[in-house]
């Protein structure tokens, strides 16, 4: 159309027929080339030489490995990667491998092994045998066998052991004991053990007359009658003869295994007749021809063919005895009717009307003549509202034994009971003293007397104990080792047998309840941290006399209702040397002395240096002042039963003068001080309640 255009040919306008179509693009394909076929052969040169490169690849980095079996093996296989064996050689490369190894007789082996970087390696294995089977046959059979300590059985027997040595030990109850040692091959061979045991006895030869007698070892039957020979087992045994009719022959033998052992002849001796002796009562002593031989009812073994003389005694009772025999196995009865001797008690008891008891059983009256077997008795004497009396007696026949009794009343028995005197385990001696109701303090009237020595009645229901001295420097280090009582102007205090003083009224509390402790009592007073607070009124440990029990021991006088003024009695100045006060010696240590008196002692006296009160108590009026448990107040004159003081306080009472005290105020025994901490002339002494 272009064309026609161009050459001025007149063109027609576009017609369906001359549009064009768009057509899907299609890229054009590479031009296919004509393949040239590979030959089998080629590839086959191919794959040849890739396995001999990996061959000879191989065969430079493989290790030499020398594995050696002990015992040779039947075979050996490596797994694990690839291995070349060449000969007892295999050449394998770096790393871990499973190595399997068998032989006849032997435990398979499996083992891993590791190859390392060495060119030449060698590895060394072991094989384990199997168990050998072992038959163990013993003369005698029945022998016990035990195989490296261990028992296994009696022969005969098999048993499989491992490969190696080994020891057996067989036994046999009559038999010596034997050890063998062996040794197992293994490899499931059968190997026989022979066990021969040598007798472990002797023949004994026990030639008897007469024969036949039956022969015991250690009390049991052998079988085996006399003269033998009798197999009796090594060691020290008791060998016996029985026959009847005969004494058993006995003897001990020391018997030695393999030996031929006769004895000398034996002659059996006829057996003895036995005689059962009885008697009324029983309990009666028996001899045999002047020997003794028992007591009733027994038997005894009597040599026949001759006479014997039996006897039988028993205290409080005539004496028999019986002549006669017995034959040889014969068993015969003897019994003696012991006829009672008798003797006479006199019986005096107070109150008449008391009852007696004779061997626990119910009498009579008590008071007069009683007849009674010579034999011991029991005797009791009672009546209500009395402690009973009770005595053992042995009449003597043909004689009169007097017995003369009072009983005493259930009081009495009571205070009798209680020991009069005790002693600690330090060496404090008590008294027991049973008070009465006293008038304490001191009339207005009295010369001397200070405000707080009110007069009052004190009743005491308890008995107490109180100790005869005070306590002394000695007593109370061991309880205090570090205590010092020190000197009064150079006048030393400090001896062991002065009394303890500069001691407060606690710590004289604490020495009491220590001793109770020692002695195995209740402490009286109630302790914390070291500290007194209160105390027990029910126990029966140590403490301090009570203020009353302290004025009672020192003023009480039996028979006398007015109590006493001063230690001595109602008058100054002292007697010579009665105690230990302030006396003209003293003049320049104190302010006040009793005038013309001396007691020879500048400050205080070893205790019990002066003469004990009527109470058997020393120096309660003088020496050192003392300390009494009661808390100090002023008394408002009321009666009191068994005081024990104020619950508290500041102070606790003092009681008593000492050697620094010379005024008519303080010798009298009503005078009262208090104080809390100790001084130069304060001490004290212990008291108990008994019960």
């Amino acid at each position: 159309r272009r064309a026609a255009l161009e050459r001025g040919n007149p063109v027609a306008g576009p017609s369906a027929a001359d549009t064009i179509q768009a057509a899907p693009f299609r890229p054009t394909g590479p031009t296919a080339r004509r393949r040239r076929a590979v030959s089998p052969a080629r590839i086959a040169l191919l794959v040849f030489g890739a396995l001999a490169a990996l061959f000879v690849w191989f065969l430079f980095t493989a290790k030499s490995v020398r594995i050696e079996v002990a015992p040779a093996a039947r075979s050996v296989a490596v797994d694990g990667g690839f291995a070349l064996r060449l000969g007892e050689v295999h050449l394998l490369r770096e790393g871990r491998y499973r190595v399997r190894a068998a032989a006849p007789g032997h435990y398979d082996l499996e083992k891993r092994i590791d190859v390392g970087p060495r060119r030449n390696q060698t590895v060394a294995l072991t094989l384990e045998k199997l168990p050998g089977r072992i038959t163990f046959e013993a003369a005698p059979a029945g022998a016990t066998v035990s195989i490296d300590g261990e028992p296994r059985g009696a022969t005969p027997f098999d048993i499989a052991l491992p490969a190696g040595p080994h020891v057996a030990i067989a036994s046999h109850p009559r038999y010596q004991s034997r050890a063998v040692e062996f040794v197992v091959e293994g490899m499931e061979r059968a190997q026989t053990v022979p066990l021969t045991l040598a007798p472990n006895w002797a023949d004994v030869f026990i030639p008897t007359q007469p024969q036949g007698a039956a022969i015991f070892v250690d009390d049991q039957p052998t079988g085996v009658a006399t003269p033998g020979p009798a197999q009796i087992v090594a060691g020290e045994r008791r060998v016996s003869a029985k026959l009847a009719g005969f004494k058993a022959w006995t003897d001990i033998l020391h018997v030695e295994a393999g030996q031929r052992l006769a004895l000398p002849a034996v002659t059996l001796e006829k057996a003895d007749g036995i005689l059962a002796v009885a008697s009324t009562p029983p309990g009666a002593n028996v001899t045999v021809d002047g020997v003794y031989r028992g007591v009733t009812p027994l038997e005894i073994a009597l040599p026949p063919g001759r006479s014997h003389r039996v006897r039988a005694l028993k205290v409080g009772f005539a004496p028999e005895e019986r002549t006669l025999a017995v034959d040889s196995g014969q068993r015969r009865a003897l019994s003696f009717a012991l006829a009672a001797l008798k003797g006479e008690l006199a019986i005096q008891v107070e109150p008449e009307d008391a009852e007696l008891w004779i061997d626990g059983a119910r009498h009579g009256p008590a008071a007069g003549v009683v007849a009674l077997a010579a034999t011991p008795h029991e005797i009791e004497i009672k009546k209500d509202g009395y402690a009973g009396y009770r005595k053992s007696v042995l009449p003597q026949p043909g004689l009169v034994q007097e017995l003369k009794v009072r009983l005493l009343t259930l009081e009495e028995a009571r205070l009798a009971a209680l020991r009069a005197v005790r002693t600690t385990s330090e060496g404090h001696q008590l008294v027991l003293l049973q008070p009465t109701p006293m008038r304490m303090g001191a009339s207005r009237r009295e010369p001397g007397r200070r405000a707080n020595e009110t007069l009052r009645t004190a009743k005491l229901t308890r008995l107490f104990y109180m100790s005869r001295h005070e306590v002394t420097n000695g007593q109370f280090r061991v309880f205090a080792s570090g205590h010092k009582s020190g000197a009064f102007q150079n006048k030393q205090l400090d001896g062991a047998r002065q009394p303890v003083v500069r001691v407060s009224w606690s710590e004289a509390a604490l020495y009491c309840n220590w001793l109770s402790r020692k002695d195995g009592l209740a402490p009286f007073y109630n302790e914390e941290f070291g500290k007194i607070r209160g105390f027990n009124a029910a126990a029966l440990g140590y403490r301090l006399p009570t203020e009353a029990e302290w004025a009672w021991s020192a003023r009480h006088v039996e028979g006398e209702e007015a109590p006493l003024l001063f230690a001595w009695g109602g008058k100054l100045p002292p007697p010579e040397r009665h105690g230990n006060y302030a006396d003209r010696t003293a003049a320049h240590l104190v302010a006040r002395t009793i005038f013309d008196y001396n007691d020879n002692y500048l400050v205080s006296a070893p205790v019990g240096t002066f003469p004990a009160n009527a109470k058997g108590l020393h120096d309660l009026g003088g020496n050192v002042a003392e300390w009494v448990h009661d808390f100090y107040d002023i008394p408002d004159g009321a009666e009191t039963v068994d005081p024990l003081g104020p619950p508290s306080g500041e102070y606790h009472v003092i009681r008593g003068a000492s050697w620094q005290k010379g005024t008519i105020t303080d010798l009298r025994l009503s005078f009262r001080d208090y104080g809390a901490d100790g001084r130069h002339d304060l001490g004290f002494r212990i008291a108990r309640f008994a019960e």
